[in-house]
């Protein structure tokens, strides 16, 4: 077998290990991924223990999933999220927008992640946002064009950062994606796996990274979790010192925009007019946002004629 044949199992073995949710035969998984990696020969002894620890460590809570994991699971998906969008080609938007993201997410629960925030522009006026595993975080012009000030923007980098720092992306992936690998894993010699097991290996984890796409993409997230999102968005605004009706006016422009039966927040977020009722019940009623004119100066010359 080739080197990267021998890795590529490696590393499937241990992704499989890293995302399943605890369960009666986590050691033995982890001692079969340990087994794995140490007979093709791409890990020492040493090592192999060390997985069959992480493999533990996971198999007890979800949230043991490392930084380092996430951040590589949250790459391929941005990796997808390019591959449909292509990336505005302003440098000056995009800076400004990471410079406002990363400073939002410094007043969130998860204000590091394993690559950082980075914060992106999509070419496109479908109205959209995403954010993929580890702080990888995409925007849409239309979307950006619905905010009428920095507090609005900031509101929609500060939901997307809720679910980063609540880890909706990696809940997205289906709880029996990987149960095709483990039979391999379990089943197979070490030294015996051919094209087709490993076929089967990698088509298992990029079954995962399909679950996360299809679900920021296509699906939408529960409401329960966007509420979540939300709430933790006016948490993010209110200690940055950013008004939390700008998420309502946010909201508010958003629903004039949509489109009915559109491939954009209408199809992958709940109505707008729910979102604001529970808004509403934690900022008390809605009142217009009053910027300091250099807050709204620089908003416009960032992006105001994106």
């Amino acid at each position: 077998m080739s080197m990267l044949g021998r890795y590529v199992i490696w590393a499937l073995g241990v992704m499989v290990l890293s995302i399943l949710p605890a369960c009666e035969t986590m050691n033995t998984l982890s001692e079969v991924g340990a087994g794995v990696a140490v007979a093709t020969g791409v890990a020492t002894p040493q090592q192999g223990e060390s997985i069959k620890k992480a493999g533990v460590a996971v198999g007890k809570t979800f949230e043991a999933i490392t930084p380092e994991q996430e951040y590589y699971i949250g790459r391929t998906v941005g990796a997808v999220v390019l591959k449909q969008y292509k990336p505005l080609d302003n440098a000056a938007a995009n800076q400004y927008l990471n410079v406002l993201g990363q400073t939002l997410a410094q007043f969130s629960d998860k204000p590091e992640t394993f690559g950082g925030y980075h914060f992106l522009i999509m070419e496109t006026e479908e109205v959209n946002a995403f954010s993929a595993p580890g702080g990888l975080i995409f925007i849409s012009r239309g979307m950006i064009r619905c905010c009428q000030g920095e507090d609005a923007l900031a509101a929609v980098l500060a939901h997307e950062i809720g679910h980063v720092e609540l880890q909706h992306g990696l809940q997205a992936i289906s709880k029996s994606r990987m149960t095709s690998a483990l039979t391999i894993l379990a089943t197979e010699s070490a030294k015996s796996f051919g094209g087709q097991e490993l076929a089967q290996l990698t088509e298992a984890f990029e079954g995962s990274i399909t679950d996360i796409t299809a679900t920021m993409m296509n699906n939408g997230y529960s409401r329960g979790f966007e509420r979540q999102a939300d709430r933790a968005a006016v948490t993010i605004l209110q200690r940055s010192g950013y008004d939390p009706n700008g998420l309502i006016a946010m909201l508010t422009m958003m629903k004039q925009q949509l489109k009915p039966g559109g491939h954009d927040f209408a199809k992958t977020h709940p109505a707008p007019d729910s979102r604001i009722a529970d808004i509403v019940k934690w900022v008390g009623p809605f009142k217009p946002v009053v910027a300091p004119a250099a807050r709204q100066a620089r908003f416009q010359a960032a992006v105001g004629n994106i």
